[in-house]
Parts: C-alpha cells; structure tokens; sequence
C-alpha cells in the first residue's frame, strides 16, 4: 500500500474518477434535457375517461404520481388542452375517481392559432354561419380540402402582410422623412411636389393592399368545424385557426413519425404564438447566430490587435503588467455591469449622437438611440474580448523565438515577420480564443436584455429592403427566449417543454459553431504541423 501511495497511482485514479464525474454530470444534463425536450412533438394517443358521478374526461396523459400522506394512492397529470374552455391546459385526476379508460378513435386533435390545442370530437362543419349538408363523405373527410385552402389563404395573407404590405409601410416612412426634409428647409419647391405625390401614391397603394387583406381574411373566416368537447359542449373553431389537425388514435407508428418530423421541423422554421409557448423559434435562431458572427467581427479584430501590441511591440514593465491584470480582471466582471455600460455608452451615447447626425427627422422617435442588435453585438464583444486578449497572448508566446529571429535574419521587417511566421503559427490558438468567446457570447442573457432583445420581434434584422442589414432592429435570443417563457409565462405547465425544446436548440447551435471553429483549427493545425503546435 505505501508503495501504491509512493508511486502516484493514488492521483491517478482519482483524477480520472473527477473526470469521469464531470463527464457523466454533463452526459446526465444533456441527457436529461434532451429526453424532456425531443419528446414534445410526438404525438401521444388521447385517453377518454369516465370518473365517478358520470364526468366525462378527455386528454393526454403526461404523467403519474404518487398522493403524499396517501400511501399506495397515485394521480395522474392530464393534458386536457382547450385552454379557453377549461383555463388550463393540464389537470391532475386521483386515479381512485377513474371508472374506466378508453382510446376513442374519432378523438381528434386541433392545434390552434390561439388557445393552444382543442381536443374533441368532430361534431360538423359550418360555412358562412350556416351548418353545411353532409351526403355521403364523414365531417374528417371533407374538413380536408377545407384545411388545405385555408393553408394556401393563410399563406396568401402572410404574404401580404410581411411582404407587399411591410415594403410598402417602409417606403412610406422614407418617404415621409424625405418630406419633413424638404418641408422644414422651405424651398426647391418642385421636388417637395414630387415628394408629395410620391407619398400620396404610396399611400394609396398601402390602402389597397390594407383592403386586399382585409378581403383575404374575410375569406379566411368564412368556414369553421363545430367541435364537442368530452363533457358535452360544443364550440364552433375556424378552420383559418387551424395549423395542424389529426385523429392521434388511429395513426400509425410512420404516421405518427412524419408528423412528429413535421412538427420539429415546424419549430425550427416557423414564427412564435401564444407568449412564445406555442409554435416556432426561427426568429430567436436567426437573432442568435447574426448577433454571435457581429460579436466575433468585432471582438476578433481587436482583442488580436490588443495581443499583438502587448506582447510584441509595448516594452514589457509596471504598465504592460497593469495592462494585463485589467484585461483579466475584466474577464470576471459581472456581465450585467458590461449590459449597463452598453445602455449607457452605445445606446445612450453613441446611439444618440447617430439620431442627431443622421436621423434627425425622425426624433423624437429614435433609430439607434434605442436597444438594437449592432449594441448588443458590441457589448458582448467587449464582454468577450478580453478572452480573445488572453488566448492570443498564450498563442503568441508560444511561438518560437527561433521562428521570429530567422524571419528577421533573413532581411524581413518585424511587420512582415508577425504577418507571414508569428500569426499563421499563432492561429490555431487565436481560434481557441474565438471558440471560448463563442461558448461564452451566445449564451449569455442580461446584457441582452438591457441593449436590445425583446419578447417578439416580427422583423427580422435581415430582409429585402434597402439597405438589407438593419442593425437598429431589435431582436430575439434563444437564450433570453427561455428566460422569458420559463419565468414570465402565465401558464407554466405548458411552458415547460418548450423551455427544454428551446435550451436543446441552443445547446446545439452553440456545439455547431464550436465545432466549426474547432474544424479549421485542426485544419490549421495539421498545414504546421513542423510548428510547435
């Protein structure tokens, strides 16, 4: 045993048992989020019951329970949806109070617009306020041309409206600008008469496309499916409100895959509803990997240009070291204290001083004087810039002096040494700099939630309007995304899964541009192979 002790075996078992812990906590919180998160687009089977006194219950069972204080007594967590007929979405039975149990296959399930999922039994058809005939074909099937025009009239209309109808408002506002332009400078009177004709063109057209989608939506509510909920009641839903509709019960196992595919996919592409519980994230993705590729053009640049002044041109001494203890120092600076700092020198600031130079015409209303995810880019930048300082710092150094000092011997300049022998062997540390700064920028929330990421924001920073990068915009994050529906959302329990849906996600995108950064690094890596590295 002493020699066991003498040797180091002790050591080394029992810093491989440490990293056998850390790998099977990180393994175990992946895992727990992904078995809670994947599982939510799949389509579980609607349980009827029948409970004592004759009430009838419909929906999905999600979970079961032992009843504190009631030994060998369970209740179980039911997913009876119809939020505008019941308040809630989830309730608890004691199984004690069920009488029976049964899979109705004509139980049929709507995901809504609005009010989340509408459980029931397809009682009949309405078209303009009248119940339609049916001869032969069963309310299922004729409900299915009815849901296909409304997709194509539902896409018609978002068509318009986040199309036509949003370039034409932009053009306006442009145009109105233009106009208090000229109007506050008082003369070239025959441009101000364009302007003016132009505006009230334009305004004309809006009208009419205002009117166009009008007459789409009208067109949209004109058919609707009566439901009957388990206990009886009837409800009448429009079929333009209906996003997906199926019968979970008589599905196949490929079936119920496809639509499981569907419905992920559905997430990943599709807009936010219902306070960011229902429907998709796409927005939330974009804001988060434009806002990470902004942070890393900024803080790439010059946390690289930091290094290489402190470690190959400033003469070392008290300052450089002062120097280098702030930069650290700031590493483990609160980020809130980076948030308030942004608000007050970007937005507040810089913003400001932007609204007075250049847009003018539009204050009181401010362009960049307000949150936008140019700011936050650039206070997570400096968030993550003194990373990048000290892993370029360490790559730097880590190249040999003899590689510096042949360069010099052979007649180049100390610039033409760092650009073609320092910085090529110093790169794939730099890129380990990018891949901590990555790991760090995107998941971070608070200073987000100060310089520009909102609840829901219906324009992305990105489209077809001049001039295409709209860095005044705000944004979503995935991260303050789950923020917001785990903590601010009145209805918790359905939440919940979205919340693990959404962290998944984001675990995912902040994998994929680590890995891609980790890709060319290697890449690097093996073109200098003869380096140190």
């Amino acid at each position: 045993m002493r020699s066991f002790w003498r040797r180091g075996d002790a050591f080394v078992w029992f810093t491989g048992a440490a990293l056998a812990l850390c790998l099977l906590m990180i393994a175990g919180l992946v895992g727990i989020i992904a078995v809670n998160g994947l599982g939510v687009f799949w389509p579980g089977r609607l349980t009827g019951l029948a409970l004592a006194g004759g009430e009838q219950v419909l929906g999905q069972v999600v979970d079961r329970q032992a009843i504190p204080g009631r030994a060998g007594e369970h209740r179980i967590q039911l997913k009876v949806a119809n939020r505008d007929a019941f308040g809630l979405d989830y309730r608890w039975l004691d199984e004690e109070r069920i009488e029976s149990r049964a899979l109705p296959s004509e139980a049929v399930v709507l995901e809504r617009v609005e009010w989340g999922d509408c459980y029931g039994y397809l009682a009949g058809l309405v078209e303009d306020g009248r119940s339609v005939v049916l001869d032969h074909a069963s309310p299922w099937e004729a409900l299915q041309p009815w849901l296909a025009q409304a997709r194509g009239i539902n896409e018609d209309a978002h068509r318009l409206e986040r199309g036509e109808l949003a370039d034409q408002g932009h053009r306006l506002e442009r145009l109105r600008r233009d106009l208090h332009a000229l109007e506050r400078t008082g003369d070239r009177e025959t441009e101000l008469a364009a302007l003016r004709a132009a505006f009230a063109s334009a305004s004309t057209t809006a009208d009419s496309l205002t009117e166009r989608l009008a007459t789409v939506r009208r067109e949209a509510a004109r058919r609707g499916v009566v439901i009957r909920l388990a206990n009886g009641e009837e409800r009448q839903v429009l079929v333009a409100e209906i996003v997906r509709a199926y019968r979970p019960n008589r599905m196949s196992w490929s079936g119920r895959l496809g639509l499981y595919l569907s419905r992920a996919w559905g997430f990943v592409s599709g807009e936010p509803r219902e306070s960011n519980t229902e429907g998709g994230i796409f927005p939330a993705i974009f804001g988060t990997v434009m806002m990470v590729m902004l942070m890393c053009l900024a803080a790439v640049p010059f946390g690289v240009l930091a290094a290489l002044y402190l470690r190959e041109y400033a003469r070392q001494g008290a300052v450089v070291r002062v120097v280098r203890i702030a930069v650290n120092n700031l590493a483990g600076v609160p980020s809130i204290v980076f948030g308030m700092f942004g608000l007050g020198f970007f937005v507040y600031g810089l913003g400001a001083g932007l609204d007075r130079l250049f847009y003018a015409d539009a204050l009181p209303s401010p362009t960049f004087g307000t949150g936008g995810i140019l700011w936050a880019s650039l206070t997570l930048s400096l968030l993550t810039v003194p990373v990048v300082i000290v892993a370029t710092e360490e790559a730097l150094a880590a190249v040999p002096r003899e590689a510096r000092e042949g360069a010099l011997a052979l007649g180049s300049t100390q610039l033409q040494a760092l650009w073609r022998v320092v910085l090529p062997s110093a790169l794939p540390g730099i890129l380990t700099g990018v891949i901590l700064a990555i790991a760090r920028g995107a998941g971070e929330v608070a200073p987000l939630m100060i310089t520009g990421v909102v609840k829901l924001a219906p324009d992305l920073p990105v489209d077809g309007v001049w001039p295409f990068f709209h860095l005044e915009r705000k944004f979503m994050h995935l991260g303050f995304h789950i923020y917001d529906v785990g903590f601010q959302s009145p209805n918790v329990e359905a939440a919940r899964p979205m919340v693990y849906t959404t962290a998944l996600l984001l675990l995912g995108i902040v994998l994929l541009l680590n890995l891609t950064a980790i890709v060319v690094r290697n890449r690097l890596r093996r073109r200098l192979a003869g380096s140190a590295f």
